[in-house]
């Protein structure tokens, strides 16, 4: 009886939150290394379907690198690098797009299916729902002292996102899977860094969260300790400060861009921690770090 109702105690705890993300768009970006393991992948797709049975709409968007990099390895063709980026030639995106939206998008949406969900497979393609521009680096020569253009490919950025279909979907109760795909002006496909994706889908669907679920524990200080919440200022001043290092520097820039493009608050989380989204919607402890406005927007965050 005791754990019983220990259970019910859990339950009734949750309502709340419910309450407060019901009938409002989050957005997941799912990928690292939770992607791979098999018990972590049927419990994230178990999360979003509770997610939508619980009246939240929720949104995925998935990466792929380490299984990109595995087919190209397969099929023997040897990647570019410049200045440690990857430069996608015709021939690359060609096996980006169907690792992406072919394979891995598909199994995400047998996942959610298989746990009672209704999912649907999407890149940025259909329905015209992302348009790509070519994207650009510049780095500066030692030598000259500088600054020169980095040709990355068909290596993108999203330019525009009509989100129709995203509404349309949402309505019916069916959830969207979105590999980050997308066409350019003149039908070029261009493959785009899936953080940077679904912070644009967040800020097109005018999200309520964003989930940033990666393969550390969130943003740490300078003493290595976790900073559970933030407002925009802080999260700048880590990256200006050199605090924030390597990958976590543009998962800030894509929270900073989608807290000021309308998202009320976006969550750099574990995507290894066993139901880290249920943990962070549903619970008042959280599961990693958010990021908001300014502090006046914590309360509503």
């Amino acid at each position: 009886m005791i754990d019983k109702t220990r259970e019910a105690a859990i339950l009734a705890q949750a309502l709340p939150y419910m309450l407060r993300y019901g009938h409002r768009v989050v957005v997941v970006k799912y990928g690292g290394h939770a992607m791979g393991n098999p018990e972590l992948s049927r419990a994230f797709a178990r999360d979003i379907v509770l997610l939508r049975q619980s009246g939240v709409m929720p949104i995925v968007v998935h990466g792929g690198g380490p299984q990109i990099g595995k087919m190209l390895d397969r099929l023997n063709i040897k990647s570019e690098f410049k200045d440690g980026l990857r430069v996608t030639d015709r021939a690359t995106v060609d096996i980006v797009e169907m690792v992406l939206a072919g394979a891995i998008n598909k199994q995400i949406v047998t996942a959610i299916t298989q746990e009672g969900g209704r999912a649907i497979g999407l890149c940025g393609k259909d329905a015209g729902m992302v348009q790509a521009r070519k994207l650009t680096r510049t780095s500066m020569d030692p030598d000259s002292n500088i600054e020169r253009i980095i040709d990355l490919g068909f290596v993108g950025q999203p330019e525009h996102v009509n989100p129709e279909i995203l509404h349309r979907l949402i309505g019916e109760e069916i959830i969207p899977v979105i590999a980050p795909i997308a066409a350019g002006k003149n039908g070029d496909t261009f493959n785009i860094n899936a953080d940077t994706f679904a912070g644009a889908i967040a800020s097109a669907m005018d999200a309520k969260r964003f989930l940033l679920l990666t393969d550390v524990e969130g943003v740490l200080d300078k003493d290595g300790k976790l900073i559970p919440d933030m407002d925009v200022e802080g999260a700048q001043k880590l990256i200006k400060d050199g605090v924030a290092k390597g990958g976590m520097i543009p998962k800030l820039e894509t929270a900073i861009d989608a807290v000021e493009s309308g998202v009320e608050g976006v969550v750099i989380v574990n995507g290894k921690t066993e139901h880290a989204v249920l943990l962070e919607l549903f619970t008042e402890h959280g599961a990693g770090t958010l990021i908001h406005h300014n502090d006046d927007d914590r309360e509503e965050c």
